[in-house]
């Protein structure tokens, strides 16, 4: 495995900040500051993989029909593929040093880049770290009453803006903690997500043998069928499963630059990402089964939509409810930092450069996530589904397109002087990043409308249960197509 290094002179970035990139999060890293070694990475996403949503998300994997084994083998592909995503988009910023929005402007262009950098840092981001923060403050809200009932009764059944005073409260308690970890920024982060990895494999571990007394055993386990009646192909099930876990990954992939930046090498980025993201999805496929088909054994498929939170508050022992909930609300801290915060505050950055640094950004996607109301998002219909699914499906056509354009137009080759081009005599300075690239924003869009065509055509249905890969693959062979079609530069001026 290729260990390419590209040292950044100190020289060099106080170049670029005289061109106008004062702002310290827009520069490249130099090798001084970079802090990140594998344990580091492996840390950094064992609260992404350990969370609520993808256990609940694998309560409806085995609902496709799939033995359980078969469950296991297709998360850990699924995982194993994002590992390798990761690892290759994040190469450009281990190399460079630089952020994701820089990698965004290498390929999409200087103003090109504005658009795909807003939807997945200005929305995409603030939309989902509201709706993890709710979700989280749900069950803190859970974890309280279970300690204190008469907090449920606070309020007295009336609601606030649509929700519960109770809510309300745990909402902020639960976004004040998410506000904390994200104003501290990776140093804290890696000191949190360091604390809270052994406790994770600790908590789900014992969780594991419960099930599997609950369960009445391996063999029961591995037996049971929770879907009678397999719905769909078992091939077509392995690739719903995998676009499903790519999916939930499509976010902080596509950014995964904001953190290789910061990595000490290719070596350690690589032995870092692909190790944490196929063991973690090793040991959480066995773990997610078992924990959820002996859950369902002893009291029944969960029903709530938040999956094995289902089984743990029907427990007898009230500091085992206790310990589970505290780490599932602490692994949603971090994957909320990891996927949301960082990189909304970041993309912020990017885009007003004068005005927002880091921290500010923190707050502003802070405030904004509250000021939406993301509890709406959760009772208000298929509407908001829709519209994160279009978000969602955006970025496997960006992560498509720049893969493409990094390994087989530049040739992993980014002309550092040429990206940070002096902001303050564009007419004369003429970029190689400058302007639009067209040809990127044709296959992004080509690749959006083949995974959202689904929606529209019934005959395409298939193309929505995969809608990460089938995007990624569109936009990928579109963008070399047209790359290669074209005898003209792929950026243009205006």
């Amino acid at each position: 495995m290729l260990n390419i290094e590209n040292e950044i002179p100190e020289n060099d970035v106080d170049t670029y900040r005289k061109r106008g990139y004062e702002n310290e999060d827009v520069l490249p890293k130099t090798q001084d500051k970079r802090n990140m070694g594998p344990m580091n990475f492996f840390t950094l996403w064992m609260g992404s993989i350990h969370n609520i949503p993808n256990y609940a998300a694998v309560v409806g994997y085995l609902l496709l029909g799939l033995s359980p084994l078969n469950t296991m083998l297709a998360v850990l592909l699924g995982g194993t593929v994002v590992a390798f995503f990761l690892y290759f988009n994040g190469r450009p910023g281990t190399k460079y040093g630089i952020p994701f929005s820089m990698q965004l402007r290498s390929t999409y262009g200087s103003k090109g880049a504005k658009l795909p950098g807003f939807l997945r840092g200005g929305v995409a981001a603030i939309a989902w770290f509201g709706v993890q923060t709710y979700v989280g403050a749900a069950a803190l809200t859970i974890l309280i009453g279970k300690i204190w009932p008469a907090y449920l009764q606070i309020g007295a059944g009336n609601d606030i803006l649509g929700i519960s005073v109770p809510e309300l409260i745990s909402f902020v308690l639960f976004w004040a903690a998410n506000m904390a970890i994200g104003l501290g920024g990776g140093g804290i982060l890696n000191k949190f997500t360091a604390v809270l990895s052994p406790i994770i494999y600790i908590v789900f571990g014992g969780m594991t043998i419960w099930a599997i007394n609950a369960g009445g055993g391996l063999g029961a386990i591995f037996s049971y069928e929770m879907s009678q009646t397999p719905s769909v192909n078992p091939v077509f099930g392995y690739l719903i499963i995998i676009a499903s876990v790519l999916a939930v990954w499509a976010a902080p992939g596509v950014s995964v630059g904001d953190f290789t930046q910061n990595a000490k090498s290719q070596k350690a980025q690589a032995v870092g990402q692909i190790g944490s993201l196929v063991f973690g999805y090793l040991v959480f496929a066995i773990m997610a089964v078992v924990i959820v088909i002996g859950g369902t054994i002893r009291y029944g498929e969960p029903t709530s939509g938040n999956g094995v939170l289902d089984f743990i508050n029907q427990w007898d022992s009230l500091p085992a409810i206790l310990l589970a909930t505290l780490v599932f609300l602490m692994t949603t801290i971090s994957t909320n930092a990891t996927g949301n915060i960082i990189p909304a505050a970041y993309q912020l950055t990017a885009l007003f450069p004068k005005f927002v640094n880091y921290r500010k950004g923190v707050m502003i996607a802070g405030i904004i996530s509250v000021l939406i109301m993301p509890w709406r998002f959760m009772s208000g219909g298929s509407g908001i589904i829709v519209f994160l699914n279009a978000i969602g499906a955006l970025l496997g056509p960006i992560a498509g397109v720049m893969i493409a354009h990094y390994y087989f137009v530049q040739k992993q080759v980014i002309d550092l002087d040429q990206l940070y081009y002096d902001v303050h005599n564009q007419g004369k300075q003429k970029s190689a990043y400058n302007g639009i690239n067209y040809k990127a924003y044709a296959a992004t869009l080509a690749g959006l409308s083949l995974a959202l065509s689904g929606q529209f055509i019934p005959v395409l249905s298939f193309m929505s249960d995969i809608a990460w890969i089938a995007g990624f693959m569109s936009a990928f062979a579109l963008y070399l197509a047209l790359i290669k079609a074209s005898s003209k530069k792929a950026f243009a001026d205006n």
